[in-house]
């Protein structure tokens, strides 16, 4: 990646404070880059895609370190889940076999798992002894008969959001309208029903998320071209360009996948997110005004009113246990604001939001749902997280995995919201289940037991612990 394409990534007009007179997004500090690289990021944003073999050129510590670190989920092909890497060692590099091994593992790739496509992620090392990268995958490419695409996002390229970014120009660039998109089969067809085809940017299949909204989304006569990346096939990437509108889900550093869209093919966006009942609706209604088709717009609300009354019900045992719970939700990005929606949904009180990895979009987001006194938690080590629980009287600690173990040590409540998360919370359904998980995890009687005097300690007429969890 040349340096004048890194800094036009950084300059997206997209973005609402590029409008403000600033020249740019903010430009990587020193050591910006510990909490995720830019490999990190463009292996996260493009690993979910199913039938591609996703090598990464450089030391295993690249790859063992950041593999299937999201908990993407697929109907078929499971091949993103097999880590490969060209395992670099010092005697390689000595050597200058970099370019060699390179060869040698998509070609093992290809003859071993035939996938539909070969994508090599470039880290540091290759990146900083020259390695001719692309040389090596336009030769394996001719010699394969198979698409090798390189995803050159070296880790000191930036930080993880300017990894995403690069993946994002890398399929607009090489793969985007290679393809046209199947014929809608006959049998498929509903009697007065045009079917309308969309993209999903920044989905990428958490915990099955997708299939709680595409469903929804089937029944309107809405096709999903591609969701980028969740459960994706390369075939569908290659469609973009032929969709009605593109819906970037909660995932701000790929808007220049959206933003190439429409200036290269005239595909309008729009960001939304499928956190919440009312996001939820609110996303819905924008597909169809993006469409432009008025039947389609009345079965829109149709289905919403339908959604949401059942919604409803559903949340109705779980609110009155929930309204009133103060909750402090430390996650980064998009979440730290999409999240927020869904908790005042249920009555829950959001005391603090982390932003370690937000946008000014996101937190000015942030805001507009908790009021411009809202506390916004940049860096939250251990002890400044528990110094905040304490004097915002929080019930709860919502947060990535990273957090549980300083959760459970200060005898809080804690609920998963990262990557790394077994449940679905999004869309209608997935609303009943995060009501489910956060009365759950507040209402195990472990807590009474844990903050009770141990027997040994207690006085006389003090209740043991083992009684208070009775």
């Amino acid at each position: 990646m040349k340096p004048q394409d890194i800094r036009a990534l950084m300059d997206q007009p997209a973005c609402a404070h590029n409008a403000k007179g600033k020249s740019g997004c903010a430009k990587p500090k020193p050591g910006a880059a510990a909490g995720g690289c830019a490999f990190d990021g463009a292996q996260i944003a493009l690993l979910p895609i199913a039938d591609v073999a996703h090598i990464v050129h450089g030391g295993i510590g690249c790859a063992g370190s950041s593999w299937e670190n999201r908990g993407t989920r697929s109907t078929g092909p499971t091949l993103y889940s097999i880590g490969m890497t060209t395992d670099l060692t010092e005697q390689d590099v000595i050597m200058g076999r970099g370019e060699k091994r390179l060869f040698h593992a998509i070609r093992q790739a290809i003859d071993t798992y035939d996938p539909a496509a070969v994508f090599v992620y470039a880290t540091c090392i290759p990146a900083l002894i020259g390695d001719d990268m692309p040389a090596v995958c336009q030769a394996a490419q001719e010699s394969f008969g198979k698409p090798v695409v390189l995803v050159d996002a070296a880790g000191f390229y930036g930080t993880k959001q300017m990894g995403s970014r690069i993946a994002g120009e890398v399929m607009v660039r090489e793969v985007v309208g290679t393809r046209e998109p199947d014929p809608i089969p006959e049998e498929a067809r509903r009697p007065g029903m045009t079917v309308h085809d969309i993209n999903l940017v920044g989905e990428y299949n958490i915990a099955g998320e997708l299939w709680h909204t595409l469903p929804l989304l089937d029944e309107l006569g809405i096709r999903v071209l591609c969701t980028l990346s969740g459960d994706a096939r390369y075939r569908e990437v290659q469609t973009m360009h032929r969709a009605e509108a593109t819906m970037v889900v909660c995932a701000r550093a790929m808007v220049n996948v959206a933003r190439s869209l429409e200036k290269r093919w005239g595909v309008p966006w729009f960001e939304g997110s499928f956190y919440g009942v009312a996001d939820t609706s609110s996303a819905l209604r924008d597909i169809a005004r993006l469409i432009g088709d008025p039947d389609l717009s009345a079965r829109t609300e149709a289905l919403i009113a339908r959604e949401e009354a059942k919604a409803e019900a559903a949340l109705a045992p779980w609110r009155p246990r929930l309204k009133g719970k103060r909750v402090l939700l430390y996650t980064g990005g998009v979440k730290s604001w999409s999240v927020i929606s869904a908790l005042q949904d249920l009555g829950i009180e959001v005391v603090a939001s982390g932003t370690r990895k937000s946008t000014e979009e996101d937190k000015a987001r942030i805001r507009d749902l908790m009021g411009e006194d809202a506390v916004l938690v940049d860096e939250g080590s251990a002890p400044q997280l528990l110094q905040l629980v304490e004097e915002l009287k929080a019930d709860m600690l919502v947060a990535g995995g990273r957090n549980q173990y300083t959760a459970l040590k200060a005898r809080l409540p804690f609920l998963d919201i990262n990557q790394e998360r077994d449940f679905a919370y999004a869309g209608y359904a997935g609303m009943a289940e995060l009501a489910r998980r956060l009365a759950l995890s507040l209402e195990s009687p472990v807590w009474a037991a844990a903050r009770s005097t141990a027997p040994w300690r207690a006085e006389p007429g003090e209740t043991p612990a083992a009684e208070a969890a009775e």
